[in-house]
């Protein structure tokens, strides 16, 4: 298995059959980081750079978690600390740092659409961790692994992102990847947090929280993104929490089965009190915890040349 492609910058212009190829190379993935000795030689001499313009605590440790069971070289890279502070640009930053023999990027940027950009200025592979409010692809496909796991299927499901939306790359790349997976999706936001174009995403935008709700087999909960807020759109935290947080009584009008997700950080007494951040039926650390297997799935797939190479135990 392998993508026909070079780099992961987004979930729009991937196909179904590849993100299934993915979902299906992570289970064998996690079966390795179940072992004793998390560790396979797949990609040994292999070199990766996360390179961060953006704090991440789960994003980049698990990716550097899993460049390194696939015993690559990962090399973790700080804006605060990078000449980049005395005015390179960004392409000669790459360019620099691509000189050194990488073979691949993994960036997280403040700026929609600066990762396409990077893809499009260097030979080295590149997957996007997450690039303004733009898109987060590997944070969509670990969402639809870790439901997948827990419903054992995609299809048909129905399942709702509430919070907000507007600021929120990965309610976008979870629309575009679950549209084309036939998952039944719902949103709901305050109204100066809801896309005004939300048509292309194939969902429906609901008028009350109770309604995104009700009949669910997934609640995906979002943070408030203040600091991709220009101005502020609610008027306190504790007002948003009443209107547009998860509570006992509103997780009632779900299936009895629903699961609660949230991509992290969790902001507990805003969108989720910490009784059902904690719950049984939360499953916010199987995400994290399948990230890994996923972000291995992806490096893997992007880096392999033959595509009837086997994972060696």
């Amino acid at each position: 298995m392998s993508l026909s492609r070079k780099d992961l910058t987004g979930l729009i212009d991937v196909s179904k059959d590849e993100i299934l190829t993915i979902l299906e190379t992570a289970e064998k993935f996690k079966e390795i980081n179940q072992r004793e000795i998390k560790k396979v030689p797949t990609l040994k001499g292999k070199t990766i750079v996360n390179l961060f313009f953006e704090p991440s605590t789960r994003t980049r440790t698990s990716f550097e978690i899993a460049g390194k069971r696939l015993s690559a070289d990962t090399i973790n890279f700080t804006a605060s600390a990078s000449s980049t502070t005395k005015g390179e640009t960004l392409i000669d930053t790459v360019k620099n740092i691509e000189s050194m023999g990488v073979d691949m990027f993994v960036v997280r940027h403040y700026y929609s659409g600066s990762v396409k950009f990077i893809a499009e200025n260097t030979r080295a592979h590149v997957i996007n961790a997450g690039d303004g409010t733009n898109e987060h692809p590997t944070q969509s496909l670990l969402d639809l692994f870790t439901i997948k796991e827990k419903k054992g299927r995609l299809e048909g499901l129905n399942v709702a992102i509430i919070g907000d939306i507007t600021h929120s790359r990965v309610a976008r790349s979870n629309a575009w990847a679950m549209k084309k997976l036939g998952i039944n999706l719902k949103l709901y936001g305050p109204n100066t947090m809801i896309p005004k174009d939300y048509e292309p995403f194939g969902c429906t935008v609901c008028s009350s929280i109770d309604e995104a709700v009700e009949d669910c087999d997934v609640i995906m909960m979002l943070r408030i993104q203040l600091e991709r807020q220009g101005i502020a759109l609610l008027p306190s935290l504790k007002e948003y929490s009443k209107l547009f947080g998860l509570n006992k009584d509103r997780l009632k009008k779900a299936k009895k089965d629903a699961i609660i997700m949230h991509p992290g950080p969790i902001n507990r007494g805003v969108e989720l009190p910490s009784l059902l951040a904690d719950c049984e039926q939360s499953v916010i650390l199987d995400q994290v915890e399948n990230g890994v297997a996923v972000r291995m799935a992806v490096i893997y797939l992007l880096t392999i040349q033959n595509a009837n190479q086997k994972l060696e135990a």
